[in-house]
């Protein structure tokens, strides 16, 4: 097995393939066993309570790396204190032709249009199963949902995939910011969205599985409002800030800039970080945020928590540091807070609007 520390020194061995079959190698490789797990010793300083849940630490996986519930275990096995599958679809979906996925690696980037390929619900729901049953799991396991391309009803879809899901993860996440499918992101929009956390709340029903909701960062502050009172008014649990962007930054310097899809990685960090900050400053404690975009070190991921997030997610930052990344960033993070004079995450989240308003 190699530890996460040297599989990281081969990330530049593995970006000699296509992205895709990249990917598909580094599920393999988790899947199989060849990555150990970390050995680092949580440390508690980092241990959160956030959404009625207990994490070891705060950094997670965002959604799209296991999309089909492959590898949680091993995922886990990584140091993550919390993971999110999919997004899943109801129905199996294969996405968007190929070439959809681009290394910006000149930006520390990448640019997707996978258009939420899936191997569907039915195929998730066994795994998930299966993993359930195989013993507890060392954090809190996300399922982020989403209706398929051609769906009639996405509400109704959505809610399906909630009911059944919610006894067997500990949040769903709902999907309603990929740029890849053709209206998904009216959903966000007032009355929609209502509608849709309101069915998803009604399919959960006694289940305890927490609702949230994932949002673009391409939104101005009218519809940032919008969305965040939405969400309180709809008993939403918490927001995850964001998902890629459809803007192109006038400093990336990649040939593949101009793809069309969602950009992810470093350009990312900046304008997602602004728009968690501002939704921190509306929800005023009344939602739980987690922060997620371009986060690929130590200093991003205290960033995004004293802008106010409880949480925060990765996943291009592994493409370009590797599995030993998350190591990397826990470490860094104990010595922030030491630095800062905090005993735990909680003292440092929105740090930074406190002393703003100072």
């Amino acid at each position: 097995m190699l530890p996460p520390a040297l599989a990281s020194r081969l990330m530049p061995l593995v970006r000699c393939l296509d992205p895709e079959t990249a990917h598909r190698a580094g599920l393999l490789a988790l899947r199989l066993g060849l990555v150990a797990v970390t050995s680092t010793r949580p440390d508690p300083r980092l241990r959160v309570s956030a959404l009625g849940l207990r994490f070891a630490n705060p950094v997670g996986l965002a959604a799209g790396f296991d999309k089909d519930a492959e590898a949680i275990r091993p995922l886990f096995g990584l140091g993550f204190g919390f993971v999110e599958a999919g997004g899943v679809t109801l129905r199996p979906q294969q996405g968007n032709p190929r070439p959809r996925v681009f290394r910006l690696a000149e930006d520390r980037a990448v640019i997707n249009r996978l258009g939420l390929n899936s191997a569907g619900w039915a195929v998730v729901k066994r795994r998930l199963a299966r993993l359930r049953a195989e013993g507890p799991l060392p954090g809190p396991l996300f399922l982020n949902v989403a209706p398929n391309k051609d769906s009639q009803d996405p509400l109704t879809d959505i809610a399906h995939v909630v009911a059944e899901a919610s006894p067997l993860v500990e949040a769903c996440v709902l999907n309603v910011s990929s740029p890849n499918t053709p209206g998904l992101r009216d959903l966000q929009v007032g009355e929609r969205l209502g509608a849709l956390v309101s069915a998803a709340r009604q399919a959960r029903g006694q289940a305890k599985a927490r609702l949230l909701v994932k949002i673009a960062p391409d939104l101005d502050p009218k519809a940032l409002e919008a969305i965040v009172e939405t969400a309180i008014a709809h008993g939403v649990d918490g927001l995850i800030v964001s998902n890629t962007t459809i803007a192109r930054p006038p400093s990336l310097r990649s040939r593949h800039a101009s793809q069309a899809g969602g950009l992810s990685g470093s350009p990312l960090f900046a304008p997602s970080t602004a728009l968690l900050r501002e939704a921190a400053r509306l929800a005023r404690g009344r939602l739980t945020l987690i922060g997620c975009g371009g986060v690929s070190s130590a200093d991003q991921a205290y960033a995004k928590i004293r802008a106010g997030a409880s949480l925060v997610q990765l996943y291009t930052g592994l493409i370009y540091e590797g599995p030993g990344l998350v190591a990397r960033i826990l470490a860094g993070l104990s010595a922030r807070l030491a630095a800062d004079g905090f005993a735990s995450i909680a003292d440092a989240v929105g740090a930074d609007l406190v002393e703003a308003r100072a």
